[in-house]
């Protein structure tokens, strides 16, 4: 079983950085991939980047690419989000999610955590 937290997000002008943490707990995060899916209002949720449980291979949406950054730290069971030149796009709830394989399909996330509003004003 592992729990996750979101935090970090809020509102920013376009241009703008956040970076976004997911704290876990539970012993076995280390051993999970780890992936950050977006939700705006009236679509779908999507995938945004994941990590694989040694932060060796990550993956990122075409929309994300060059912009925002994935990161882990199996020591304090974190996983990140650096988001830079964000756009009104980008506006979105964030959500955290463990995996067993490092994928993009929102049904292949065991977990999930509550969600983090990121606010992008132009």
């Amino acid at each position: 079983q592992v729990q996750l937290v979101e935090s970090g997000g809020g509102l920013v002008q376009a241009g703008g950085s956040l970076r976004l943490s997911c704290a876990a707990s539970g012993s076995t995060f280390s051993s999970h991939a780890m992936g950050w899916f977006r939700q705006a209002p009236g679509k779908e949720r999507e995938f945004v980047t994941a990590i694989s449980w040694s932060g060796g291979s990550t993956y990122y949406a075409d929309s994300v690419k060059g912009r925002f950054t994935i990161s882990r730290d199996n020591a304090k069971n974190t996983v990140y989000l650096q988001m830079n030149s964000l756009k009104p796009e980008d506006t979105a709830v964030y959500y955290c999610a463990a995996g067993t394989l490092v994928l993009k399909s929102v049904a292949e996330y065991d977990y999930w955590g509550q969600g983090t509003q990121v606010t992008v004003s132009s």
